[in-house]
């Protein structure tokens, strides 16, 4: 019993670190150390050895993703490549149709391996360029930046996101795994999360709510002049033209996917990306030559972004030693019928309590793919499954990306904007991984 107590309570108070803003490597230390405390384990074992081996395997099996994909990110900011697909969307798409553009610009530039944390930097101000035209609520910005990049883009089949990558090293499937059910699954929550976001949107309208930048209606301009200049700055700065700079993208997911049937999948990924990084510096280099900020910005964005990934995943191995932990797992894969279901379940849980989708992956995967493979159930299903399931609890309130999004790329509050998010990317995240699991368990 106490074990379970140490468990949940470790859980609840990193959640709670985790959205009081303490640094997540620092959170996870302590509440490995009060788990362990409360499970009957050896601190220094616990601490020197499981939460070290978790952060340090999970670190050498994803860094040079992350880092290529990082440099990656910033050959597209800094070459003002991922601008001028904002702006092509933009165009093409009007004021009209303000929240699709939105989402559409985002979906496109995540799926082909763009970074979320630029994605929505370099939509924000073409998103309130086109919500003050629409004069729609602003407040609705970060939910339509959230659902683009992070929901059917990162879940997808094909796609380059490590949400979709993981499972493939423990599965031994490819980027494309999961047959018609899987795309079926992506065309859904595209389709409804659409329509949903749609809906909230046009019912606030009609609830008499406007555009107003946060702050401004206080008698504070300063949000307003700092959009305003970006938006001036944006439009003052030469971009590439479109062709040129979605083709790193289109070279990223094709040689993913090419690649993935004759390399191992870490390998693909890392080609895929390199080979992105190489086109977009030979056609955009006319465009930017910051080469420090390329190379060494991105360069310590990787490494940040991992080690908060390992730091998760570090307790994650710590609660793995613990009686509890051991009980809940055996409880989930002896779930009569319904294997995939207790793969969803694990999943799905395990990533909303750290708030991270590869961090659940990196957690439960590890213990869960051996005995559901020993099953003989379908790898393809199980990858598919394994990925949805990531993308569901993930985007609760202490999820790293949602408090950026929320607060520092829209300077808004979780009050006023958390709730479309929480539709959008918990609630129809998990309909769909529902409906997933229901058809590879009866057609798969």
């Amino acid at each position: 019993m106490l074990s379970f107590i140490g468990l949940f309570l470790s859980l609840a108070l990193l959640i709670l670190f985790t959205m009081r803003g303490v640094n997540i490597i620092i959170a996870a230390v302590l509440c490995s150390t009060l788990l362990a405390l409360t499970s009957g384990l050896s601190l220094e074992k616990a601490l020197t050895e499981n939460y070290m081996t978790g952060f340090t395997g999970y670190f050498a099996s994803w860094f040079l993703v992350y880092l290529l994909g990082a440099i990656f990110g910033k050959v597209m900011e800094e070459t003002k490549a991922a601008d001028s697909i904002a702006e092509w969307v933009k165009v093409r798409v009007g004021a009209k149709r303000a929240v699709f553009a939105v989402v559409a610009a985002c979906a496109l530039m995540t799926y082909g391996g763009v970074s979320i944390a630029i994605v929505g930097f370099s939509v924000y101000p073409i998103a309130v360029s086109l919500f003050k035209v629409a004069n729609l609520p602003h407040r609705f910005i970060p939910a339509a930046i959230v659902f683009g990049s992070i929901s059917f883009t990162m879940t997808a089949p094909g796609s380059p996101e490590v949400q979709n990558l993981i499972p493939m090293q423990f599965f031994g499937t490819q980027p494309t795994a999961g047959g018609w059910i899987g795309v079926i699954t992506a065309i859904f929550i595209m389709v409804s999360g659409g329509y949903a976001l749609k809906y909230m949107v046009t019912k606030a309208v009609k609830n008499g709510e406007s555009f107003a930048l946060p702050g401004s209606q206080k008698g504070s301009g300063s949000a307003l002049s700092e959009v305003a200049a970006a938006l001036e700055t944006q439009t003052n700065e030469k971009l590439p033209p479109f062709i040129l700079a979605i083709l790193p993208l289109v070279m990223v997911v094709a040689v993913l996917n090419v690649a993935s049937r004759f390399i191992s999948p870490t390998a693909a990924a890392l080609l895929g990306l390199f080979s992105g990084v190489i086109v977009g510096l030979v056609l955009m280099n006319q465009y930017s030559r910051k080469y420090s900020a390329i190379f060494g910005k991105g360069s310590e964005n990787a490494i940040v972004a991992t080690a908060n990934i390992c730091a998760v995943v570090g307790f994650g191995a710590v609660a793995q030693q613990s009686p509890a932990f051991g009980s809940i797992v055996d409880s989930l894969v002896s779930m009569p019928g319904m294997a995939y279901a207790g793969l969803a379940a694990a999943v799905t849980i395990i990533a909303g309590i750290t708030g991270s989708a590869s961090g659940g992956l990196g957690i439960a995967l590890p213990i869960l793919a051996p005995a559901y493979m020993a099953q003989g159930l379908d790898p393809g299903a199980m990858h598919r499954i394994s990925s949805l399931a990531s993308g569901g609890l993930d985007s609760l309130p202490h999820n790293g990306y949602i408090v950026t999004t929320i607060r520092a790329v829209c300077n808004e509050t979780h009050e006023k904007a958390y709730m479309p998010i929480f539709v959008l990317t918990v609630g129809i995240s998990l309909i769909a991984l529902a409906l997933a699991v229901l058809l590879y368990t009866f057609m798969g």
